[in-house]
Parts: C-alpha cells; sequence; structure tokens
C-alpha cells in the first residue's frame, strides 16, 4: 500500500493574520486561496513539497457540527489546544530567529528535551500550537 499525508487542516479565525504567518514567517509557498460566503480555505506548503500542504480553513464551515460544538472549538482556540503541528528543519536556530523577526508568540525557545529530540514551539494568530524539531 502506497498512502502519503496529502494536507493537514489548521482553523483560522484571522485568514490575513494566517497567511502572513504561514507565507511570511514560515517561507510557505501559498497554493490555493478560495472564498466562499465570507469564509476562506487558504492551502500553503513548504517550497519544494508540493506534495505536502497545510488547508488553513474557517472552523465554523463544517456543516456537519452544533453550535455547541463550534462554540467549544473557538473557545478551544482561543486557549491554544484545539490543533497542533509538528514540522522539522536542518536548521533550528535559523528557522527560530525567523519566527522571532515576525513577532511570534513563543511557547518555548530552542531546547533539548529529555526524549532525544531538539525543538522549538511557537502559537500561529489562531493559538495552534506548532513545534518546530531539529533534524538530525
Amino acid at each position: 500500500m502506497d498512502i502519503t499525508i496529502h494536507a493537514s487542516f489548521l482553523p483560522h479565525h484571522d485568514p490575513d493574520a494566517s497567511l502572513a504567518f504561514y507565507r511570511d514567517a514560515l517561507g510557505f509557498e501559498v497554493r490555493n486561496d478560495v472564498g466562499y460566503g465570507g469564509m476562506r480555505w487558504i492551502t500553503v506548503g513548504p517550497v519544494g513539497q508540493p506534495g505536502t500542504s497545510i488547508v488553513l480553513h474557517p472552523p465554523a464551515a463544517d456543516p456537519g457540527i452544533t453550535e455547541e460544538e463550534r462554540r467549544t472549538i473557538v473557545e478551544m482556540m482561543a486557549k491554544g489546544t484545539y490543533a497542533s503541528l509538528l514540522m522539522a528543519t536542518k536548521d533550528l536556530d535559523g528557522a527560530f530567529a525567523r519566527l522571532q523577526e515576525g513577532d511570534v508568540e513563543v511557547v518555548q525557545e530552542p531546547t533539548e528535551q529529555s526524549y532525544g529530540i531538539r525543538d522549538c514551539a511557537v502559537r500561529d494568530p489562531a493559538g495552534n500550537l506548532i513545534r518546530i524539531q531539529q533534524l538530525r
């Protein structure tokens, strides 16, 4: 079986702020930007990796969730506990420095973890936790 991860979904509440974070701070390319009914779905991904994307989506757009679930999602996003993503780079210190230039909310500076990984953590404008680990 040959299965790959093509796209992951992360919610946003401010498409322009999310676009600035992923495009300008992380250096991702914009692959699609679709508006419908006052909402936007923005697909971004790392340059040179066309098979891997992140779809930034409005969390309230799913017709299968209730109003109570929508409120819970918004509350969890505000606390930064709804969604997360793990990325990797060969230059963790360089990536972290670039993120700091963009006035990003830092959760953890580059740190050697007890389980053998060196990583850092930031939040995107929607509160999603983004961990970036050093490739060895």
